[in-house]
């Protein structure tokens, strides 16, 4: 008889989204459980009894899916559940806190293609302005460029004193120098356009967080992408479907249900490898900027 995929997913939140439920169905989960309220010292136990209650054989079809709200708490609890491991008994690991790692990938992955097929370049010493910087998407996304050689810099909309903390926690656990940037006015927010090569806005949504007049101050940039489908868009003149559309201040656009395209068979192929795997897998966002990457041929 053949065995069923299950997943668990743990959530540190009250809930789990039921846009990762479906998700991972879609690709292939046959069981999903879901499991609230989570804390770091919880996760042993958990994967512990997830491991143990198959056999060996078994264990590829068992995986765990780590939801909740914040990245660094997420990537901890990968850490803990990989340590929980008992070879051979092990299961696969996935942490996709509030999508923020597969959005972030998808972003980054489209600007890569951007860049390449129509100004022959990649990421590497391009500045990025980073609007919605002390936000999980935001700062994934910075960590991704970051490591791929950007130059950096994540704005903040309530002052510089979070998104420096924000600087130098990714500086600390993940080795890349990042920028704060203090975004708490209008002209403050403006300051940063006319050195930017590349403008990624992830603030919260529904906030226009630039208008056309200040981004027309942006001459210097080649991608402006935004991540926000809730209108108004977080740069005006970013239309929700735009795909290398061009845009008042010269730069081409990526539009939110473009990137989100991506975003979602980023997440469902990367459900689908955990399904499908005959070894552990442990996928974090340097796995779904690679997948991103994949679909899009880059």
């Amino acid at each position: 008889m053949s065995k069923k995929n299950i997943l668990h997913m743990i959530s540190p939140q009250e809930n789990v989204s039921p846009f990762d439920v479906n998700m991972a169905c879609d690709a292939g989960y046959d069981v999903v459980i879901p499991y609230t309220s989570v804390n770091l010292t919880d996760v042993k136990g958990l994967v512990q009894d997830a491991i143990f209650s198959r056999s060996v054989n078994n264990a590829k079809k068992t995986g765990v899916f780590i939801c909740g709200k914040d990245a660094s708490l997420a990537l901890d609890m990968m850490d803990v559940a990989k340590k929980s491991m008992v070879p051979p008994f092990e299961i696969s690991v996935f942490p996709d806190p509030a999508g923020s790692f597969t959005t972030a990938a998808a972003m980054v992955a489209c600007t890569e293609k951007t860049l390449k097929d129509k100004f022959q370049t990649d990421l590497n010493k391009k500045k990025i302005m980073i609007y919605g910087g002390k936000g999980i998407v935001g700062g994934i996304s910075a960590i991704m460029c970051a490591q791929n050689g950007s130059d950096c810099t994540i704005i903040g909309y309530d002052g510089i004193k979070n998104v420096q903390k924000k600087a130098e926690e990714y500086k600390s656990r993940f080795g890349v120098d990042i920028k704060p940037g203090d975004g708490s006015s209008d002209e403050m927010n403006s300051s940063f356009l006319p050195e930017a090569d590349i403008i990624f806005c992830a603030a919260r949504a529904g906030t226009q967080v630039l208008s056309k007049q200040q981004l027309s101050i942006a001459k210097n940039t080649l991608v402006l992408a935004d991540v926000n489908a809730v209108p108004p868009a977080g740069l005006e003149g970013v239309g929700i479907k735009d795909d290398n559309q061009k845009h008042d201040c010269g730069g081409l656009s990526i539009g939110p249900l473009t990137s989100g395209d991506i975003k979602v068979k980023t997440q469902y192929k990367m459900f689908e490898k955990m399904c499908s795997t005959d070894k552990p897998l442990y996928l974090n966002f340097d796995e779904a900027l690679k997948t991103a990457r994949q679909i899009l041929e880059i």
